[in-house]
């Protein structure tokens, strides 16, 4: 099984690394082209919604092009989106392009081409991890993983993008699709698809794969509500940090980035060792890891320090990486063996909508009064919780025991 998604594994840490090059340095390079929060929040949404689209769609072409081509298909259009990005945002601050101009362009490419590729690469690894693994502590152990690698890349991509904006904010913007083009030329060069990513014939014809199917719309409700609650907030950080602590832009990317580093600790922490080590079925990671994410929110409501504010993230860490893999695991374990390529798209695509809403909520919200925002993604996390423990159809559609 770990065999069969190290590559992967890679692949996606290199190229959510590479996103996460950006984060420090989206909100203060937002106010250097003249966006406003709702405008930023725009882009990500966008994003977010190409994600979503296209996440179904290539779990389709995974069963009919093969992982390989998938994989290079995706990476291609993530490396296109990246390198366009880099050249609306080095015009815009030029004084080249006009706003709506500016925005549209953005739009284009950070948002709709990126986004699509970027959604081929956690589709392709879960739909092997689920084909590679049989058992519930098994499939739990897989998705850690690739939650660890994601988790991973909140570390080495904040981190590095922090680093490399206190020097200038735009060469993240331009590393960025330099990292995804050299993955892509190792990709072609050496990832050959495994056996397991393929799905086993079925022995009679499969009932198409619903989200609102009664065993799995409250699995997907669950995770909807758990990222929901991380994208309310996520998009908003730079913002919260720069007018509750008065920072200037170079000081927020950095701020930003030793908090979203120490959140990406935790993450990797929890989901590569911790997981492995507990063996908690699915409903338990996610009974527990969804109270400790309202935890999280209810401290950073209240934080009016740095370190107060990394606390609260490291809070959100553990909490949601106790519960991000019980989630991503559940929906897997009830879906029949020839399923696996379309429940990949239904998770990804799931994760991707709370990013359709979350920043774009987030950032409205946010313009009312800096606190709403975080009271949302409170009541989301508790939602959540509540869901995990009185919907009969989890209960009755996941087993309580490995």
């Amino acid at each position: 099984m770990r065999k069969a998604l190290i590559p992967l594994l890679l692949t996606v840490l290199v190229v959510f690394s590479a996103q996460q090059l950006l984060t420090p340095v989206l909100a203060p390079l937002s106010r250097e082209l003249h966006l406003t929060e709702t405008q930023l929040g725009l882009v990500v949404t966008a994003a977010a919604t190409a994600l979503t689209v296209a996440s179904p769609l290539w779990g389709l072409a995974l069963r009919r092009l093969g992982l390989r081509l998938v994989l290079l298909c995706g990476l291609g259009l993530a490396t296109a989106g990246m390198t366009g990005f880099g050249v609306v945002a080095a015009l815009g601050l030029d004084g080249r392009l006009s706003s709506p101009l500016l925005f549209g362009l953005l739009l284009v490419t950070r948002s709709l081409v990126f986004g699509a590729g970027l959604a081929a690469l956690p589709v392709a690894t879960l739909a092997v991890a689920a084909a590679s693994t049989s058992t519930q502590d098994e499939r739990t152990r897989a998705t850690g993983l690739i939650g660890a690698a994601q988790g991973l890349s909140l570390v080495l991509g904040p981190a590095g993008g922090g680093a490399l904006a206190v020097v200038s904010l735009m060469l993240p913007v331009y590393l960025a699709p330099v990292v995804c083009l050299l993955l892509t030329v190792w990709v072609l060069a050496t990832v050959r698809p495994p056996a397991a990513a393929q799905d086993p014939p079925p022995e009679r014809p499969l009932a198409k794969l619903r989200p609102w199917n009664a065993r799995m719309w409250p699995l997907l409700a669950i995770g909807f509500c758990l990222y929901l609650s991380l994208g309310l907030v996520q998009v908003i950080v730079g913002f919260l940090v720069s007018d509750r602590l008065h920072l200037g832009p170079q000081e927020t990317a950095g701020a930003v980035g030793v908090t979203l580093v120490a959140a990406g600790l935790i993450l990797v922490a929890v989901q590569g060792a911790l997981i492995p080590v507990l063996r908690w079925p699915v409903l338990r990671l996610m009974r527990v890891g969804a109270p400790i994410t309202a935890v999280a929110f209810a401290l950073l409501a209240a934080a009016n320090t740095l370190w107060l504010i990394v606390a609260s993230f490291v809070v959100l860490g553990l909490g949601l990486g106790l519960a991000a893999p019980g989630f991503t695991a559940a929906p897997t374990l009830v879906a029949e063996p020839g399923q696996h390529a379309s429940v990949a798209g239904l998770i990804n695509a799931t994760i991707g909508a709370t990013f359709i809403v979350g920043p774009l909520l987030g950032t409205a919200l946010y313009e009312v009064a800096s606190v709403l925002p975080i009271l949302t993604a409170f009541a989301a996390a508790l939602t959540a919780l509540a869901l995990s423990w009185l919907s009969p159809a989890v209960r009755q559609a996941v087993p309580v025991t490995p």
